[in-house]
C-alpha cells in the first residue's frame, strides 16, 4: 500500500484554512491512518473513533506542521499519540468496577461460514493476536514497515528510534510472528 505524499499546495491551503484541501488530506490519508489504528486496538469502532480524533487534532494543529516534516509522518505521530492516551485510559477504565451496570455476555449468533471464509477470518485473528502480543515499539515497526510500507526514514522520523533499533526491533517482530503464526498454519497443513 504505498503511497505518494500529497502535493505541498494542499498543505499549504490547508494550514491557511482551507476546508476543501483539508479535506483532501483526510481522503488521501483517512484509510491508511484507520488501519494503521486498527492494528494496534483491533477494534474497528474504536479504530474509527480514534481516526477522527486524530483528524481533529491535525485539523487544530496544521499550522504548527513544520516544512520539513513530511504530512504522513506528522499524521502517523498523532495517530500513534491517540492510540497510547486511549490505551492508557482503558486501562485506568479497566481498573474500575461498575456496581450498577449489568453483565453482559454479548453473544450474537452467527451462520455457518463458508470453510475458505472460516479459515481466512482464523488466520486473521490468528495474525491480529500475535500483533497485539508484540510489545509497543515491535508492533509499531512491524505495523509502518509491513503494513504501511513506510521507510526505515520515516519511522525513525515518527517514532524517534534510531534506523538500527528499527532494524532490530522489526527482525525480532518477525521471529515473533513467525512463532505465533507457524502453529496455525501447521494445523491447516493436514
Amino acid at each position: 500500500m504505498s503511497f505518494a505524499e500529497i502535493a505541498p499546495g494542499v498543505v499549504t491551503r490547508a494550514k491557511a484554512g482551507d476546508e476543501e484541501a483539508f479535506h483532501l488530506i483526510f481522503n488521501r490519508y483517512g484509510r491508511p491512518v484507520l488501519s494503521f489504528i486498527h492494528n494496534h486496538v483491533q477494534n474497528r469502532e474504536l479504530a474509527e473513533e480514534l481516526a477522527q480524533e486524530t483528524f481533529v487534532r491535525a485539523y487544530r494543529n496544521l499550522p504548527a506542521l513544520r516544512e520539513e516534516l513530511r504530512l504522513s509522518t506528522w499524521l502517523f505521530g498523532i495517530a500513534r499519540n491517540v492510540v497510547r492516551e486511549a490505551s492508557r485510559q482503558t486501562r485506568r477504565d479497566e481498573r474500575k468496577v461498575g456496581l450498577d451496570e449489568p453483565v453482559s455476555l454479548g453473544l450474537e449468533a452467527q451462520g455457518i461460514l463458508p470453510e475458505g471464509a472460516m479459515l481466512d477470518r482464523e488466520l486473521t485473528e490468528t495474525i491480529q493476536k500475535a500483533l497485539l502480543s508484540l510489545d509497543e515499539d515491535k508492533r509499531m515497526v512491524f505495523s509502518l514497515k509491513i503494513f504501511h510500507e513506510k521507510s526505515y526514514e520515516e519511522i525513525s522520523a515518527l517514532t524517534g528510534h534510531s534506523i538500527g533499533k528499527l532494524k532490530t526491533d522489526l527482525h525480532r517482530a518477525r521471529l515473533e510472528m513467525r512463532k505465533r503464526i507457524a502453529p496455525y498454519l501447521a494445523a491447516q497443513e493436514f
